[in-house]
């Protein structure tokens, strides 16, 4: 095995980070070998190893490309939409039973404590992800969604807690109803949110 005929770099790459992310989801970061994830996108170890140096380099790029972020494709998706719309409708997403893509920040932060080079990788990435979520509640503060005597960063690290704690703790291991989540739910998220007539809206 070796490049594909007719695959370019960065398609080679891609099918490289989508064959590690299916094989950590099966056999966790520990039971994978490089050679396994060369297997999986059919290609040899030197091929592999021409796009990427190390195991723990695909699991955080596995991560980084194929980790579920729900709340950051909504605001692609509408920018201009409410922020506490879009922590409230992601929320109540997080008793579904997640896919095998969710795992992968589970792996990753797993490693971490093992791994030296997955926790530099993994330190990078989280400080990321912790900035742009504390990015966008300022951004909702400034608007007057969200009450400005909070604080951003506490915000971010609730919900993202909230994010990691929901694929661990599966329907199967212990469930909730959808309307007991949701009313729970919509009590903290309406204890942090500005209403319209403190906004100055008036319907």
């Amino acid at each position: 095995m070796g490049r594909i005929a007719g695959a370019t770099g960065a398609r080679t790459r891609q099918r490289l980070l989508r064959a590690a992310a299916d094989v950590f989801a099966r056999r966790g970061y520990d039971g994978t070998r490089v050679a396994d994830i060369a297997s999986e996108a059919g290609l040899s170890n030197s091929a592999l190893y021409a796009y990427f140096t190390s195991k723990a380099e695909l699991l955080v790029g596995a991560l980084r490309t194929h980790g579920r972020r729900p709340l950051e494709d909504m605001v692609a998706a509408d920018p201009r939409r409410s922020i506490v719309d879009m922590l409230m409708r992601t929320g109540v997403g997080l008793t579904e039973r997640p896919d095998a893509d969710r795992y992968l920040v589970i792996e990753a932060l797993i490693a971490v404590r093992r791994d030296p080079e997955v926790a530099a990788s993994m330190t990078g990435y989280v400080r990321e992800r912790a900035e742009w979520m504390t990015g966008l509640i300022e951004q909702a503060q400034l608007r007057g969604e969200i009450d400005a005597t909070v604080s951003a960063r506490a915000i971010a690290h609730l919900a993202t807690a909230l994010a990691i704690g929901s694929t661990l703790l599966t329907p199967d291991l212990h469930d909730v109803g959808d309307e007991e989540w949701t009313a729970l739910l919509s009590r903290v998220v309406t204890s942090i949110a500005r209403t319209e007539e403190q906004m100055g809206i008036r319907t």
